[in-house]
């Protein structure tokens, strides 16, 4: 019989799923750093233990500290949801915690954002499931769904994603240490530019309201903007940034 535990990452017992297979990386380093910064403002970082291995996790927060570009009042947003073992019912379980919190939190609902053209958000299938419902579309393909646990308004994505975008002509990577393949994700698209012959600037989002006013996509994160056209909004081989530059050079 298998044992399942839910395991809640805090400041002493700190430790990321993702790129747990290389803790000395940066980009795991840094995602650690970033959750010890995150847990005084409600995050909840939660692992599923499957016979005392991990099987997946849950990260949720309060929408005022969240790392998605998405307007509302009182909601948990689910930054990620993965398992490792499918068709185990794991992800509905790490959903339910997160919405029994919402209600004793007299929350107005649980939200999340999904991309159907990306693993880098979570999958929309479940949380249909989980009867969350479609609220709002963005562009690139991304959707806001929303379990709402009482009537109040539903959260929203800005309008304004062409103008962004307008702000930045030369090679721009904006983006939090929210995911840890962040790291890794940025130093592809400089090699690639550097070969290129392009510079590329860096911004360390460091708050939400920077987030919200920057960011080119809900995925809040991280995105890579050149004359002005969105380049990618999660990771990319040196050689898939290198064509990309190309087509605007």
């Amino acid at each position: 019989m298998n044992k399942i535990e839910m395991i809640e990452v805090n400041d002493k017992d700190l430790g990321c799923y993702c790129l747990r297979s290389k803790p000395n990386s940066t980009g795991y380093k840094n995602k650690n750093e970033w959750l010890m910064e995150r847990f005084h403002e409600g995050l909840k970082y939660i692992k599923i233990m499957e016979n005392n291995k991990q099987a997946g996790f849950i990260e949720y927060t309060p929408i005022e500290y969240s790392s998605r570009v998405v307007y509302g009042e009182n909601y948990l947003v689910i930054h990620c949801l993965w398992v490792h073992s499918t068709g185990k019912g794991y992800a509905t379980k790490l959903i339910e915690i997160c919405m029994e919190e919402a209600r004793q939190q007299n929350k107005a609902g649980v939200m999340v954002i999904t991309n159907p053209t990306t693993s880098w958000t979570p999958s929309k299938d479940i949380f249909i499931k989980n009867n969350f419902k479609e609220v709002d579309k963005a562009p690139y393909g991304f959707e806001l769904l929303v379990y709402k646990l009482n009537n109040s308004p539903d959260p929203y994505f800005p309008k304004d994603w062409d103008e962004r975008l307008k702000r930045f002509e030369n090679l721009t990577i904006l983006r939090t240490q929210q995911c840890p393949f962040v790291d890794i994700a940025t130093e592809n698209i400089v090699e690639g530019a550097n070969k290129l012959g392009i510079e590329a600037e860096i911004i360390d989002m460091e708050s939400r309201a920077e987030l919200l006013k920057l960011s080119p996509t809900p995925y809040g994160i991280y995105g890579v903007i050149y004359k002005n056209k969105l380049i990618s909004y999660h990771r990319l081989t040196v050689h898939s940034a290198m064509k990309r530059l190309r087509k605007l050079i």
